[in-house]
């Protein structure tokens, strides 16, 4: 005679969805959690970026060198924030944002960058305004949306840093709003759209698979 086997249908859907908890909070928890690989690409990013924006600053005296001086470091500044928001959407954790850009601004430092150890501090105020884009949506967004808004808030604080401390508080209303749009401009390409085209690549390569 068979034993008679008694089933719970309830065991069965508390153990399914005891699972399906236990898998979305090991993915937030993996989220959060910087693995060595991200923290090497981050050192890639600080590095080969730094190396760029090291030479990317002949291309501003090349401008500056001419009449359109005045629009120099508006119309090249996107270069040098692209280091910021690259590393928030390959990496994807809070703070990627501002330490690559730090770290790109340290290597171009320590390549005898003209601007000296005040590199660091614009590496500083670039990289919080990328991070701000990702912060705006808590987070949870990485693509398109989150560049934007990078680019938004880099221009704006960038630019309120520039008045304080580049002399633009001297220019007239008309001038400083051209500048403006030139810094959107530049950043919204170089920091944005050339950023998510990189992005794009490096996924389709798989280099960041876990």
């Amino acid at each position: 005679m068979s034993k008679k086997v008694e089933v719970n249908p309830l065991a069965f859907i508390l153990k399914d969805k005891g699972d399906f908890f236990m898998q979305t909070y090991d993915a937030k928890k993996k989220k959060k959690t910087w693995a060595l690989k991200d923290v090497i690409f981050l050192a890639v990013i600080g590095i080969f970026f730094g190396i760029i924006y090291q030479v990317w600053s002949y291309a501003y005296y090349a401008m500056a060198a001419t009449p359109l001086k005045p629009f120099a470091n508006d119309a090249t500044l996107g270069v040098w924030i692209m280091a910021g928001p690259l590393a928030g959407v390959l990496i994807q954790k809070i703070g990627s944002s501002v330490i690559g850009e730090m770290l790109a601004a340290a290597v171009e430092m320590l390549l005898f960058s003209s601007w000296g150890a005040s590199t660091l501090i614009s590496g500083f105020v670039q990289g919080i305004g990328s991070e701000l884009g990702f912060a705006a949506t808590g987070y949870r967004d990485w693509g398109k949306r989150s560049l934007f808004l990078s680019t938004l808030f880099t221009t704006i604080i960038t630019f309120v840093w520039d008045l304080a401390q580049s002399g633009y508080m001297e220019y007239h209303l008309p001038l400083l709003t051209v500048l403006f749009v030139v810094r959107f401009i530049s950043i919204g390409f170089f920091a944005g759209v050339l950023v998510a085209m990189i992005a794009k690549m490096v996924d389709k390569a798989g280099v960041l698979k876990k």
